[in-house]
């Protein structure tokens, strides 16, 4: 056979093989694409079959070559081989990841899905196997290879049909040979056995209440028999180490986790993993723990206690020093707490507390800090905003379990800048982040100002900088937004402000960091969630790189107002491995022409917002994907999309009924919202009755249906009303509830607690107990305690013991059989009712007690309480002992202090069953305990009373002691904020008052006196006042023979009263010299007289003495027409009213007798001056705003032939004289105008309308210096004034003057021109003589060539010329205004300084280009007229620097120098023509064009050339 036939069945082959080669690629491709490969880290057997089944296709490949002895291309054969074998050589991969650029942006971290620990156990279980298969894998390895090896080496030769059907039937007969050992081998391997784990029963998910226990239990089936491990949130549970907590149990193949005592901090996601050496299996099951949540009591929620076998205790926790209902204003700092005490304390134990707000734990952050140091639990909340109000609750946890208490905290907003404007918005959150799109969501706030909210603005700050960029132009009304433009990889913040008709509100606070990113790449960069199970995952590269994308999937309008529309879909399932971005098209319904939305660039996130779309047209929306391969095909269309409110506005809450809580809160509950999307919450405001000013509750929205709105006044009247609110805006507020008044609510008591026996005789026990934690809002009027009897585990039924109601903590129990078993339970009683029994004492068996000392006292409780002090009462002990008792001790200590911490507050015996504690620390919590004395000794110590907390009560009021005007004593106690059902109780020594002989008690609105009937010794002690159901409002007021007798002093004073005056007897002078005494009585009667004295001389009313008593002011007045010599001496007012007198004085003597004299003549003179023409204000000048310069006097009582003559110098101002002109009258205010300019007709022509304007007349000069001089006459009398305008006068003038030319200056202002820069300042007038001066860095400027000041009419100005750098700096202009001066400054630098020095160049530029433009500057006519035949010539003067090139044109066609033309340019300067015999043709208009660098310019003229016998002939023609 020729070569050319071998070569083309070698072709044939090659082309065979590879087609073979590439189905296999691709089935390989789609196996990879349904399963993942998982390949383990001892993979020797996923290599071994690769090795067969490679080594077997080349066996078949090899019998099917046609074999040649062409040895000249079997190196080109072997490489054909090569690149077709099934065993190609893999690169090493790479573990960095990179961009659609190639550029590495990060690292492709390996994922492990368990411990190393587990996954060596397992290994060292399969070692042997492993050892086995080490072994057959090395000799399996070399067979293969030396078959490869061979397969390799191609023998191409001459075969007849014969040869090749026998060696394909030897093919197949091999073929057949080699399957059936390949299932010999795989009966044979030990690992056909084991199969991964794999799940019958899985865990289900639970919901349960706190403190439940529950199992999470599965069914594992493997092999080998899988590891079971269960982890947390994906952290791993350590059964042993938190036995308390976690059990975890393994039976044949069920496998239980059990969780004790279940609290909120055990919701979470609890997976199970089961793993062996062929894989691993997990399954999630998600648990929520629900607490008995009631938000608004502040109770402890006491949960089971377990024992806790780490420390062999079980933990008693007890939590004091609650923190209150807490109020804030934004940007303030609160902090709250609770004092922690833990039973018994354990060596390095210390329990957890837990803050959450609204149920979630709170993390530390810049505005959240927390503290759990000594006893103390505090938790900090710094620069408050709106979203740290709600319920917070501090858990503790110990070993035993845990303990909580709650209390709400309140946010006031700040008060706004700017009136009517609305309150920041709050809780702004960031949602559906991508790589350039981000939907940012808040809440509306609670008050929208003086107007409706219009919308809102979202700003956006790229984290690192503190630029704010506004996110949208027009203001959204939905309280979302979704924001697009976002940088991939760039972390960024968002605020939202709220706007209204007043103005913008405040911003809110920023929301959390967020990062421009694909979630996928954000969930790898956040690390692996699952721990490592000892495989490897491996990602085979993308084969669709370079490929077109598919279509997206999923196309969905998520959003849709009026704003915009939000477009999501899922990205195409082949999106090649560089990634895809996409482009949105819209189509309007009803057409089918589709528009591109994002032409510029296309988005890389799933996710678009349409923007500018029009309200009520329906759209159709479509998506393609797009990378540099090009662009995809369309996804499916959306359905028809109308833009417009998708969510709806909230309808209004049903009326809202309010109901009473406290003295200074009330619980408001209303029907939900019907048929609302999206529910926010709801804002509750409150108004006082009678007002129209509505107040909100809430600052921040709340979900339930039920509301403790706090800080309320008490014993107002109020009305709620509730709004709702989601993100389309607020509903209608409801109906306004009925009016309730604000007051506490009375409720039954609780139980009374710890029912315990005190003693016990032969048939008597005494039953003791502690009052309940909670009275109901009344006092306890009493108890009522029951019995029943014990035998064995047989009980009888309850008997009561007493029909009459206890007002003491103890009981003794008569008439009991002795030896029997008893038990004892309680019951409190209050206004509202009767409490439920108290938990049952234990069993107590009757029996004969010997005791010599004394019993504790009973009945130990507290009044008073205060920061430092407080009084403790109690009752005798109902068992004296074998003699009476004489005393009492009374101890206290700290709450956090040990047994040994009890302090005596005395050291002698109390005999009285009372003792105030002074000394206490504020804020801090004691115990008490009271021990009674015989004289056998000290007995027991009483049931021990507290933790009483020393506090003083807000609006605490002490009890005063009042006088009134009759002299009666009296005790006052109030309590303004007594509401209905409660009493004042007045007693004496804290026991109650029997003789009511000695005191009165009269009762008034909001408070209580104790009036002394007979004020004497016998009312020495200790008063005091307990009102009623006022949880302990008390006071005392100790009367003791000191203030007792001061008291009698003030009563004596009272009842015999002194008149008061205002003030004591004055004088003052009058119009024409009158005199007035006059005082004023401060509290007086109709019936009070005065009697009027002088030198013990009553005086009367008469024509020298005028008397008045204005009763209606208390004013008494006496009148004197002047003062002569004999009035020296002493004037008296005494005043008589019932039984009060008062008297006062003034002496008059002397020198102030005489002086007083004088100014009375004085004012006597002035009135008769004033009779005829006078001056109100005499003669003086003023400066006006327009410097004009006047002298000016007012003038009064005028009549019309009054004359008024002006003087200067003693020379007066005729009618005729020039300065007549100056002189004004305006009422009754004559002027003088210096500075008029005043032209004289009948020297000085008037100016013409060409000339040009007179200068102006100075405002002031040295002419005008001079006294000047005002007379008043006429028949009633004569005035005059003068006025010195010499000397201090003159510069007194000049100095005003020189003030208001100096405040009249503007600023400096920058003018460039072509010599420098300027600086001026305009004044309204300037005068020579006013001192200007000009400063360059605060240093005077000295005038030269370069720099000048000066001044052009009235502006001041500072001349710059070529300006350098030196040049910059700060300028100033110093103008003296009689003292220090006014400066006025600019900074010439910067921006300033290169702006005029930019505009100086340029006009500089400008002026050299228009000094050396070229020009024609003369030598041309305008017409020339020549006669045909003559020759012409004509020179033009040229000018420019450089010399401009030059040129002649004729009809705007430009001429060239040739014998008629004679074309020349001489000296550079001029520039001629001739034209030599002109003919008609000649005629036209010529130009001398010259030419330079800085302009052009054309000298034109007209050349007319004529005939003068053809014109002749031309005339008489038309004759």
């Amino acid at each position: 056979m020729s070569g050319s036939v071998q070569v083309s069945q070698k072709e044939q082959q090659l082309q065979h093989r590879k087609e073979q080669h590439q189905k296999e690629l691709r089935h390989h491709q789609r196996h990879q694409q349904q399963q993942q490969h998982h390949y383990e880290s001892s993979s020797h057997l996923s290599a071994k079959s690769s090795v067969s089944k490679q080594s077997f296709s080349t066996s078949k490949t090899t019998t099917r070559r046609v074999k040649t002895t062409v040895k000249s291309e079997k190196k080109e054969l072997e490489q054909v081989v090569k690149s077709l074998s099934p065993l190609p050589k893999r690169a090493r991969r790479t573990y960095l990841a990179t961009d659609l650029d190639k550029d590495v942006i990060g690292y492709v971290i390996p994922i492990f899905r368990a411990n190393h620990e587990e996954v060596r156990g397992l290994m060292e279980a399969r070692e042997d196997d492993v050892t086995e298969e080490g072994i057959n894998y090395v000799a399996m390895r070399s067979l293969f290879v030396r078959e490869a090896r061979e397969a390799m080496e191609v023998r191409v030769e001459k075969k007849s049909r014969t040869t090749e059907i026998r060696e394909s039937a030897e093919r197949v007969q091999l073929s057949r040979t080699l399957d059936e050992w390949t299932e010999f081998r795989k009966k044979m391997n030990p690992d056909c056995l084991m199969h991964p784990p794999e799940m019958t029963t899985k865990p289900r998910g639970l919901t349960v209440w706190e403190g439940e226990t529950i199992r999470l239990h599965c069914t594992v089936a493997g092999w080998p028999r899988p590891r079971i491990a269960w982890y947390k949130n994906n952290v791993l549970i350590d059964a042993k180490a938190h036995s308390e907590k976690y059990t975890v149990e393994s039976t044949y193949n069920m496998h239980y986790l059990e969780i004790k005592n279940c609290d909120f901090l055990d919701t979470a996601a609890y997976r199970v993993s089961a793993l062996n050496v062929k894989g691993e299996m997990s399954c999630v099951a998600t648990v929520v723990v629900k607490r008995f949540h009631d938000e608004e009591r502040e109770t402890i929620v006491s949960q089971p206690r377990g024992f806790s076998s780490e420390h062999g205790v079980t933990f008693q926790t007890t939590i004091l020093d609650k923190f209150n209902v807490a109020f804030g204003r934004e940007g303030e700092t609160v902090s709250i707490g609770c004092t922690i005490i833990v039973y018994p304390t354990v060596k390095n134990y210390k329990p957890d507390v837990v803050w959450y707000r609204n149920g979630v734990p709170l993390k530390a952050s810049p505005w959240v800090h927390t503290q759990w140091a000594g006893q103390r639990a505090t938790l900090t909340l710094t620069h408050l905003n709106k979203e740290d109000e709600g319920m917070y609750t501090m858990r503790v946890v110990t070993k035993s379990g845990y303990d909580t208490y709650s209390a709400y905290v309140f946010v006031n907003d700040a008060d706004v800048e700017v009136e009517g404007v609305p309150v920041a918005p709050l809780d702004v959150r960031c949602h559906d982040v991508n790589k350039d799109y981000v939907v940012v969501t808040w809440k509306q706030p609670a008050v929208e100002g003086s107007s409706p909210i219009l919308g809102y603005y979202v700003d956006r700050c790229e984290v690192g900088t503190q630029h704010w960029a506004q996110c949208n132009d027009t203001p959204v009304r939905y309280a979302r937004f979704p924001v697009t433009g976002l940088v991939e990889g760039r972390s960024y913040v968002f605020r939202v402000t709220a706007l209204n008709k007043a103005g913008v509100s405040r911003a809110s606070r920023i929301s959390e960091t967020v990062v421009a990113m694909d979630p996928f790449d954000r969930a790898r960069l956040l690390g692996p969630s699952a721990p490592w199970t000892g495989m490897i995952k491996f990602t085979e590269e993308d084969h669709t790189a370079g490929v077109v994308p598919g279509e997206p999937t999923e196309v969905e309008v998520t959003e849709a107002t009026k704003s915009y529309v939000v477009l999501a879909w899922k990205p195409p399932v082949q999106r090649g491995h560089e990634g895809v971005m996409y482009y949105i098209e819209k189509c309007v319904s009803g057409s089918d022409t589709w528009q591109r939305v994002n032409t510029s660039m296309p988005v890389k996130s799933p996710r678009f917002a349409l923007f500018d779309l029009c309200e009520g047209k329906s759209y159709r929306f479509r998506v393609r994907c797009c990378n540099s391969a090009g662009v995809g095909e369309a996804s499916e269309a959306t359905g028809d999309i109308t833009v417009g409110d998708l969510l709806d506005l909230p309808s209004s809450p049903g009326m809202p009924v309010a109901s009473r809580n406290t003295s200074t809160s009330m619980v408001v509950s209303w029907a939900a919202s019907k048929d609302v999307k999206n529910l926010v919450g709801y804002y509750i405001d409150y108004s006082v009755v009678g007002t129209d000013v509505w107040i909100p509750c809430n600052n921040k929205p709340v979900k339930q249906t039920r509301f403790v709105c706090h800080a309320l006044t008490s014993e107002t009247t109020c009305v709620f009303r509730v709004k709702a609110v989601n993100a389309a805006g607020y509903s209608l507020s409801s109906t306004a509830s009925l009016p309730e008044l604000v007051r506490a609510a009375v409720s039954v008591p609780t139980a009374p607690t710890d029912v315990h026996l005190l003693e016990a005789h032969r048939d008597t026990m005494v039953v003791g107990w502690s009052e309940p934690t909670n009275n109901g809002g009344a006092d306890v009027r009493g108890y009522f305690v029951d019995y029943r009897t014990v035998k064995g585990r047989v009980v009888s039924k309850w008997n009561e013991l007493n029909l009459q109601a206890l007002t003491t903590t103890s009981y003794k129990v008569e008439n009991l059989k002795e030896n029997v078993v008893y038990e004892f339970q309680v019951r409190a009683m209050n206004m509202a009712g009767v409490s439920d029994g108290s938990v049952p004492s234990v069993a107590l068996k009757c029996n004969e007690w010997t005791l010599t000392v004394p019993g504790g006292p009973v009945g130990l409780h507290v009044l008073e309480i205060r920061d430092s002090s407080m009084v403790i009462l109690w009752e005798p002990p109902l068992f004296d002992g074998r003699s009476p008792v004489n005393g009492y001790y009374l101890d206290f200590k700290e709450v956090s202090a040990g047994d040994e911490g009890w302090t005596a507050a005395h050291e002698e015996t109390n005999e009285s069953t009372f003792m105030k504690v002074s000394g206490l620390q504020a804020a801090t919590s004691y115990v008490f305990r009271v021990r009674a004395q015989n004289l056998a000794g000290v007995g027991n110590p009483s049931e021990v009373l507290g933790p009483i907390l020393a506090e003083s009560r807000p609006g605490t009021k002490e009890i005063y002691v009042d006088v009134d005007d009759d002299g009666v004593i009296s005790m006052v106690f109030e309590c303004p904020e007594m509401s209905e059902g409660c009493e004042f109780v007045w007693s004496k020594n804290y026991q109650a008052i029997t003789d009511t002989s000695r005191l009165t008690i009269v009762k008034e609105k909001g408070r209580s006196r104790a009036i002394f009937n007979n004020p004497s010794l016998e009312d020495l002690g200790i008063f005091s006042c307990v009102v009623t159901n006022m949880e302990g409002v008390s006071s005392s007021y100790q009367l003791t023979e000191e203030d007792l007798m001061r008291l009698l002093d003030i009563s004596h004073d009272h009842k015999f009263p002194v008149i008061p005056f205002v003030n004591e007897m004055a004088m003052e002078l009058q119009e024409k010299g009158r005199v007035r005494f006059w005082t004023q009585v401060e509290k007086f009667s109709k019936d009070c007289q005065v009697e009027y004295v002088f030198n013990d001389t009553i005086l009367q009313q008469g024509d020298k003495y005028n008397m008045k008593f204005d009763k209606t002011t208390g004013i008494i007045e006496m009148f004197m027409d002047s003062l002569e010599v004999t009035d020296q001496g002493t004037f008296t007012f005494n005043l008589v009213d019932g039984k009060a007198k008062g008297a006062t004085s003034l002496v008059l003597i002397g020198e102030e007798f005489t002086a007083l004299q004088k100014k009375s003549q004085f004012e006597r003179a002035e009135w008769l001056r004033k009779q005829g023409p006078h001056f109100v204000k005499y003669l003086d000048f003023t400066i006006t705003s327009q410097c004009d310069v006047l002298l000016r006097c007012t003038v009064g009582n005028m009549k019309a032939d009054t004359q008024i003559i002006w003087y200067k110098d003693s020379l007066s101002i005729g009618e005729r004289d020039e300065a007549a002109k100056k002189l004004e009258k305006e009422g009754d205010v004559l002027t003088f105008n210096i500075g008029k300019w005043v032209i004289k007709q009948d020297t000085i022509e008037p100016p013409a309308e060409d000339a040009s304007p007179l200068p102006p007349r100075p405002k002031i000069s040295k002419n005008d210096v001079g006294i000047y001089e005002v007379y008043l006459r006429d028949d009633r009398g004569q005035d005059k004034s003068r006025f010195d305008m010499t000397n201090e006068g003159y510069h007194a003038v000049m100095n005003e003057l020189f003030r208001v030319i100096a405040n009249s200056s503007t600023q400096i202002q920058v003018t460039s021109t072509e010599h420098g820069i300027i600086l001026s300042s305009d004044v309204t007038y300037y005068h020579e003589e006013q001192s200007i001066n000009w400063l360059h860095k605060d240093a005077k400027i000295t005038a030269s060539e370069r720099v000048k000041a000066g001044v052009t009419g009235e502006q001041l100005w500072l001349k710059i010329n070529e300006p350098t750098e030196k040049d910059k700096g700060r300028y100033a202009v110093n103008l003296f205004d009689g003292k220090d001066g006014v400066k006025r400054m600019f900074e010439l630098s910067g921006q300033a300084w290169e702006e005029a020095f930019e505009e100086f160049q340029k006009l500089k530029a400008a002026a050299i280009a228009e000094r050396n433009r070229a020009r024609v500057i003369g030598g041309l006519p305008d017409v020339v007229a020549i006669q045909e035949g003559k020759s012409l010539n004509l020179t033009g003067n040229v000018w420019g620097e450089p010399t401009p090139e030059v040129s002649w044109t004729k009809n705007e066609r430009e001429l060239v120098a040739d014998k008629r033309y004679v074309l020349k340019f001489e000296h550079g300067k001029y520039a001629s023509i001739a034209i030599d015999t002109v003919t008609r043709a000649d005629s036209g208009k010529y130009a001398l064009v010259v030419r330079n660098k800085y302009g052009t310019e054309a000298g034109q003229f007209t050349v007319s050339v004529y005939n003068p016998e053809e014109d002749e002939t031309v005339e008489e023609e038309k004759k």
